[in-house]
């Protein structure tokens, strides 16, 4: 019969898979003592990963708030520009301005009232 002995635990056997793959990368005799704790990465990763999106979004919200902005200055110089040019209108279409403005052409106002044309139903 075989003499009964007591068998170390072989640290050495990894799982399979990303974690495995860093726990034997980052070889258990290192600095940290007893090894990586690798039962705590999924957690430090979506930390990072949380991290990383709070951060662009930020980035994003920043730039967003910038180019709104940027556009409402925009919108009220454009405005100003439909005001002064609405009114540029409204007073070219006055009656004393097309005046002076087709004086130039000969074209002179008429002194007689318009007349309305009445014609029979069965003319045209």
């Amino acid at each position: 019969m075989e003499k009964n002995q007591f068998r170390i635990a072989d640290r050495a056997k990894k799982g399979s898979g990303l974690f495995g793959w860093m726990s034997g990368w980052l070889k258990e005799d290192s600095s940290l003592g007893a090894g990586f704790p690798v039962k705590y990465l999924p957690k430090v990763v979506f930390l990072v990963i949380m991290g990383l999106l709070y951060v662009g979004n930020t980035h994003y919200a920043e730039r967003s708030i910038r180019q709104i902005d940027q556009l409402e200055t925009e919108v009220e110089g454009l405005r100003a520009d439909v005001t002064t040019m609405e009114a540029e209108v409204m007073y070219g279409s006055k009656q004393s301005e097309v005046a002076k403005k087709v004086k130039a052409l000969g074209l002179v106002e008429s002194k007689e009232p318009p007349y309305k044309i009445i014609t029979e139903d069965g003319e045209y």
